[in-house]
């Protein structure tokens, strides 16, 4: 159970985070609420008495979240959020001031986890995607087809996968007149160049957001960090995107939805593939370990002409970055490391592939680079 230190702490570590991937303002913010929290607002009373692991539910987001909101609808906390103000001190009670006058306004903010729905993770999932391709291709042929499942879809943004275009560290994927491309910085060998065909996307999430709505949507932008200005011109073409041609999103439980899903029979020369970004810590244990039996159940029915694939974009908290991995059937599904990113894809550090046989699993996290062979198309 989490205390007043530990909860002050969790803010102090996000800070960390945020100055380790480049997001100076929201570093600032980040270290003035692990000052500024007191109990003279609902907000900060709540927020030091959190009783769970407050990283885990992302109590900092939560915070900084509402703090942006009220930024972008009224400017609130202007000098902090453009960067003129950059005095510690100063900074602690500004903040310590609005969230105060504020009070009614961030306290539902802590309701519930935050949904940083970045439509540039899909750039590091597609290069899971053209790993399994490499893996697959021999028994489904070129290109290979994926059934997409996706869970803790939130908006949606990620099902539109096949809509973006993409240039990972030279492979080419996606449309070439796509309206949006992603093009994240490239360290390392550049992933497979297989030809894929994506068959179809479906996603769920416990709490979908219908970027339809206009006060949906903004509350989605609220989690997209001013740092970051290609990041709000990019969700705002995908919320544009995705208005005028909405992704197959269900809401419901994700160990339920992807049990449920992997129940259907699968086409063949098909391959299934469960895939998902920064939302395993969301996930109740219980739902954890249903989807784990889950997808180890259908891995041992899987067959070359019906493989089955699993890509988990997740975070690393010991090394404060996120891991890519992939896990593949018919076999023994074991757990390959490939790659770290950039929490919203602005990096990728490709180090999983080897020259001459494919896929090789990694223990631990090695600042080892392995060579890659790189496919014609």
């Amino acid at each position: 159970m989490a205390d007043e230190a530990t909860n002050r702490d969790s803010l102090r570590w996000q800070a960390e985070f945020c100055a380790k991937s480049g997001m100076t303002i929201i570093t600032r913010i980040c270290a003035g609420l692990a000052e500024a929290l007191d109990h003279n607002s609902r907000t900060g009373a709540r927020a030091l008495e959190w009783p769970g692991d407050p990283i885990a539910a992302a109590l900092p987001l939560r915070l900084v979240g509402g703090l942006h909101a009220l930024y972008r609808a009224r400017r609130v906390l202007a000098p902090v959020f453009e960067g003129g103000e950059t005095d510690p001190v100063a900074i602690a009670a500004a903040i310590g001031a609005t969230l105060v006058a504020h009070d009614d306004e961030l306290y539902p903010w802590l309701d519930g986890p935050p949904q940083t729905n970045e439509a540039a993770r899909s750039a590091v999932l597609m290069a899971g995607l053209l790993a399994l391709a490499e893996r697959f291709r021999d028994g489904l042929g070129t290109p290979v087809r994926f059934e997409l499942l996706e869970i803790g879809s939130s908006a949606g943004l990620n099902l539109m996968i096949d809509r973006y275009g993409f240039d990972l560290g030279g492979v080419r994927v996606g449309p070439e007149d796509a309206l949006i491309r992603i093009t994240p910085e490239w360290r390392g060998p550049p992933p497979p160049d297989v030809p894929i065909e994506i068959a179809s996307t479906r996603g769920v999430d416990i709490a979908p957001i219908d970027v339809a709505d206009e006060a949906a949507a903004e509350r989605l932008m609220a989690y997209v960090w001013i740092d970051q200005q290609d990041r709000l011109e990019r969700t705002t073409q995908a919320i544009a995107m995705a208005r005028a041609g909405p992704p197959r999103l269900e809401q419901g439980d994700a160990a339920g939805w992807l049990e449920a899903r992997l129940a259907e029979p699968q086409a063949e020369n098909t391959a299934r593939v469960l895939m998902h970004s920064i939302v395993w810590q969301y996930l109740p244990a219980e739902g954890q370990r249903r989807i784990e039996a889950a997808m180890a159940a259908a891995g041992a029915k899987a067959t070359p002409e019906r493989p089955l694939g699993w890509v988990r974009y997740e975070a690393d908290r010991a090394l404060k970055t996120h891991r890519l991995t992939i896990r593949s059937w018919p076999g023994e599904g074991a757990a390959e490391d490939l790659a770290g990113a950039h929490p919203h894809a602005a990096w990728v550090s490709w180090e999983g592939l080897a020259p001459d046989s494919g896929l090789v699993a990694r223990c631990g996290h090695s600042n080892a680079h392995t060579a890659l062979r790189r496919q014609g198309r």
